[in-house]
């Protein structure tokens, strides 16, 4: 496999295309959420309602990683003003406006396709379409907070705050936000603790 191999596909929320990926980016999202630290246990009722979020905002970006017709990675990216309050209100208390903040859901690629510079194609690309739209001063992503003892952390687990950090995110954990889910060891939905991750969307960065 080349890095030839892999296609990079932009698609926005105006796109009747991206609908037709919605399954695949459901499957995907359960497969490797299910990995720490998310430990998520999905469904794909719940997963392709989420996703209606991305089809049905004009303003959305999704970014996805196809390895033939398979699709292997995805990105996506969507105004605050679409998330949740729960997501929301830890900005405004810390005095930010909520129609210039760009939220990046998430990244998800599996296990066999990572260390390929894939990853650097999501945070540009968000980063381009965020800076496209001409609205937005920030851009940033949220990371759930799990004890370093947890019983479910791999031995050799590394969090990515190192490559956070080089693309110029900073962690601020002054915003944070609760989510529940089920995770694969819980019988119930518990709630997590998530921290936000922001760029100034003046800043520049090149691969």
């Amino acid at each position: 496999m080349t890095d030839n191999d892999i296609q990079i596909k932009t698609l926005c929320g105006k796109d009747a295309e991206l609908k037709e990926y919605v399954p695949a980016l459901a499957r995907l999202r359960i497969e490797v959420f299910r990995n720490f630290p998310y430990l998520y246990d999905g469904s794909m009722d719940y997963e392709e309602n989420y996703l209606r979020t991305y089809t049905e905002c004009p303003e959305t970006c999704v970014i996805i990683a196809l390895h033939g017709e398979s699709v292997v990675g995805a990105s996506t990216g969507i105004p605050m003003a679409f998330e949740p309050e729960n997501f929301q209100l830890p900005f405004r208390t810390q005095g930010f406006d909520i129609g210039e903040v760009f939220y990046c859901g998430e990244s998800v690629l599996r296990d066999a396709y990572r260390g390929r510079g894939i990853y650097k194609n999501f945070i540009f690309g968000r980063e381009k379409h965020a800076k496209s739209l001409g609205c937005f001063r920030w851009i940033g992503f949220c990371s759930v907070q799990r004890d370093r003892n947890h019983p479910l952390r791999p031995a050799d687990y590394e969090p990515l705050d190192a490559i956070w950090n080089h693309y110029g995110y900073r962690k601020h954990p002054g915003i944070e936000a609760t989510y529940s889910w089920k995770d694969i060891d819980q019988a119930e939905e518990t709630d997590h603790q998530l921290v936000f991750w922001l760029k100034s969307i003046a800043t520049e960065s090149e691969p």
